[in-house]
């Protein structure tokens, strides 16, 4: 896949003609200052943070530059080390100036396109990058080994269009994500209100009553009888999933799932353990019956809208109050299905219940159509650097 008008071959050569090397300046997690005045990049960033174009520095720093090594703009950097060689194998250019780059960190610099190179880097050549690397626990990344990587270079003019254009994509993405991040935030505070009744329908008036959960919720113990009875499903913080599909086509569960709890539709599961205090409840909405094991106990309700349910436990205080007290020592809390039965939670009526639920899930159903719009522009990106690098 080409633009029209660039016609000639891409010209074979290694990264070690076209680029000369260096090394970043040591920089700790100590150093890095809310307030600081100089911006900064530490290796770890450029793999949990940042993509092929550094326009926005997440870290500043107070130390002294005069001993530090300092960007230029069109600089190309890659970790010097890491935890796994794919981490290891992610480059970004930056566009600025006078950047700290802290220590393991490779840099590139070139006179082609850096925004063009990041990208061709962290495409066709990113598995050839992480094949390089070396180590067991640390993997390390040398410029030797980067200077011999063989790579395809077109004119300097069509590295700038290529990379004007996935620029562009880029900006798209980011823009989608800002989109989905503010509804989150809306979404947040609306239920953050609703639950402290701080915000109500103007029809609504009468005091939210005080229930146990044990008069509400309705536990269902019912179990596979014969292995591979139903689907396989994985509940996890950000829904409830096929687990083939939540693990990219391999399942995890016990090869014989017999006497594993079945979900109908509709019904509630979660899992009892967790290791932070955070526990989430999802409702089977994507099969007539699926399966969870053991860990993961099942109920329905009575007298209550599900929607308001699940999101006063995911999101509301009182919940989290509550799961807090449970932790006794040790590195997990337990809220098995007996504990959850004995959280007391002021309701309103179900009409407004449901008011509030409506609400609600408009917001979240508008959340999962920017979702799914930024997949599919995520699919796009990786469709367009496979076939716009030789």
């Amino acid at each position: 896949m080409r633009f029209p008008g660039f016609e000639s071959e891409w010209e074979a050569k290694k990264l070690g003609e076209i680029a000369k090397f260096s090394k970043g300046k040591g920089i700790s997690k100590s150093d890095i200052e809310e307030n600081g005045i100089t911006e900064c990049i530490r290796y770890g960033e450029l793999y949990t943070h940042y993509s092929e174009v550094i326009n926005k520095i997440k870290s500043k720093t107070n130390v002294n530059t005069s001993a530090l090594v300092l960007s230029e703009k069109n600089d190309v950097i890659i970790p010097a080390s890491g935890e796994t060689t794919i981490d290891i194998a992610t480059a970004s250019c930056v566009l600025k100036s006078g950047i700290v780059l802290g220590g393991d960190l490779n840099i590139i610099k070139t006179k082609n396109n850096g925004i063009f190179l990041s990208y061709y880097l962290n495409s066709k050549k990113k598995k050839e990058i992480a094949n390089l690397a070396q180590g067991i626990s640390v993997v390390h990344l040398y410029s030797s080994q980067l200077a011999s990587l063989s790579i395809g270079l077109p004119k300097i003019n069509e590295q700038n269009k290529i990379s004007s254009f996935l620029s562009l994509l880029d900006q798209r993405i980011q823009t989608q994500s800002k989109i989905i991040e503010q509804l989150k935030t809306l979404i947040r505070e609306v239920r953050n209100n609703f639950f402290k009744q701080n915000l109500r329908f103007k029809e609504f008036t009468e005091k939210w009553e005080e229930k146990t959960l044990s008069d509400i919720l309705i536990k269902f113990d019912e179990t596979t009888t014969i292995n591979n009875q139903y689907p396989i499903l994985t509940s996890a913080r950000t829904g409830i999933f096929f687990q083939k599909e939540y693990f990219d086509g391999n399942e995890v569960a016990s090869k014989d799932n017999r006497g594993y709890n079945i979900v109908p539709r509709g019904y509630f599961t979660y899992r009892h353990m967790s290791d932070d205090t955070t526990f989430k409840f999802n409702i089977n909405t994507i099969c007539d019956n699926g399966i969870v094991s053991t860990l993961y106990p099942v109920f329905t309700t009575n007298g209550v809208n599900d929607y308001f349910l699940k999101s006063y436990l995911n999101d509301g205080q009182a919940f989290k109050n509550f799961a807090l007290l449970q932790k006794q020592g040790g590195s997990r809390t337990y809220m098995y299905f007996n504990k959850l039965t004995k959280l007391k939670l002021s309701f309103p009526t179900i009409e407004e219940q449901n008011r509030i639920a409506s609400f609600l899930s408009k917001i979240d159903q508008k959340i999962g159509t920017e979702k799914e719009i930024l997949k599919q522009l995520e699919i796009q990106k990786k469709y367009l650097l496979q076939q716009m690098f030789v």
